[in-house]
């Protein structure tokens, strides 16, 4: 059996891969580990089946002089590209040293195709939050008439941060904003869960705010795919109050952008729509406090017009009345005399009449007619009764009386 040095094996492994991979080639795969030191990069890389199972691994190396030499042809989106969790199209010199083994040099990256990839990730995950009817929820609540109350989730550190917090602080009307900050990673691997953990914690104590703000600073396209993330979204459309976004973009939305109640382009922006939203509100006040003065005006104007006309009617009522008084009493005064004088003149009718009657019918009209009149003590006697024996009467006659003395 021929036996071979561990030299010699690894001399023919050369060879071999010289031979067979004379050239660079171009290979997609994920980013699954990243490390930096001294400028160069060590990345870990990998390609998942349909299960997310890893089928295939290994490392590559991106030298310090490489790294600035596609820095002056791709630009500072090269560091944005190379991180864990992307998809990446590498062009990989495959190279193999007898002493230091096999090892993948990166020469080349396309950022089209990891751009493309997470386009199809942002169209999934779009379709998916269609499917579960949460685009428009978030968006449906209703915004409280005055913001004050806000929940913000922020890096404390970050500029968009800083510049939010200026912004409500030197507003032109004074007005006051209380705001809470839950800090939570902006950019990186960690961005997601820290913000879906913020969102569960804020929706646990959504009575103390008015609504949720989601800010960071400005950033490139691959800075922002942590808000393209499924979790972050769900969460962002199940909060149960309405949230606002100003994570920094001037052209490109994150599909967080899409399910959120509104999507301002920067922190400031956001700062701008609570200010403007609240001069809104007092405006309308305003307007119907001028309304109800108007109102009022016209009311009182109206009133006094009505006064001043039911003045003028009530002095000419009471002149037309006056007027019928005096006529009246003018009408009294020229017959009050005739009516008095009938009165008399009916008064002494009547007065004869009682005086006729009283003679016909009178006590000295009996006597004449032959009757006679017992009295006793000044009072009339009707029956014996009323004279004991012995009593003293008088019994007047026509022409005169008669003492007497009763058995």
């Amino acid at each position: 059996m021929k036996t071979f040095t561990l030299y010699q094996l690894n001399e023919y492994i050369r060879r071999t891969v010289a031979l067979n991979l004379p050239e660079a080639v171009w290979i997609s795969c994920e980013i699954v580990q990243c490390q930096q030191s001294r400028g160069h990069f060590f990345l870990g890389l990998a390609e998942k089946g349909e299960d997310d199972q890893i089928v295939a691994q290994a490392n590559a190396i991106l030298w310090a002089t490489a790294h600035r030499r596609l820095r002056r042809i791709r630009g500072r989106k090269i560091e944005q590209l190379l991180r864990e969790g992307l998809e990446v199209l590498l062009r990989i010199k495959v190279d193999y040293h007898e002493r230091y083994g096999f090892r993948m040099l990166v020469e080349d990256i396309d950022p089209a195709f990891t751009l493309g990839k997470l386009e199809q990730r942002r169209l999934a995950v779009l379709t998916s939050l269609e499917t579960e009817g949460l685009l428009g929820k978030n968006g449906a609540l209703p915004l409280p008439t005055v913001l004050q109350r806000i929940a913000v989730i922020s890096s404390p550190q970050a500029a968009g941060y800083q510049d939010f917090q200026k912004q409500l602080s030197d507003n032109p009307y004074g007005y006051r904003f209380s705001h809470t900050l839950f800090p939570a990673a902006m950019q990186g691997g960690k961005t997601a869960e820290e913000v879906v953990l913020r969102l569960r914690q804020i929706a646990g104590r959504a009575a103390r705010f008015d609504l949720v703000v989601i800010i960071r600073g400005g950033g490139a396209r691959l800075d922002l795919m942590a808000f393209d993330d499924l979790d972050i979204c769900r969460s962002v459309a199940n909060c149960p109050l309405p949230v606002l976004t100003g994570i920094g973009h001037e052209i490109d939305d994150t599909v967080m952008d899409t399910v959120a109640f509104a999507a301002l382009k920067t922190p400031t922006a956001v700062a701008d729509f609570l200010i403007h939203h609240n001069a809104q509100f007092e405006g309308m006040l305003l307007a119907v406090a001028r309304s109800i003065h108007q109102q009022s005006r016209a009311h009182f104007q109206e009133q006094h017009h009505q006064l001043d006309a039911t003045e003028r009617l009530l002095r000419l009522t009471a002149k037309h009345q006056c007027q019928q008084a005096g006529q009246r009493l003018d009408r009294w005064e020229h017959s009050l005399p005739m009516l008095s004088r009938r009165a008399l003149q009916d008064a002494e009718s009547r007065l004869g009449h009682v005086e006729q009657l009283i003679e016909l019918i009178g006590p000295e009209a009996s006597l004449r007619r032959g009757y006679s009149l017992l009295q006793a003590d000044g009072q009339l006697i009707r029956s014996v009764e009323q004279l004991p024996p012995g009593s003293q009467f008088t019994i007047r006659l026509s022409d005169g009386e008669i003492e007497g003395q009763s058995l």
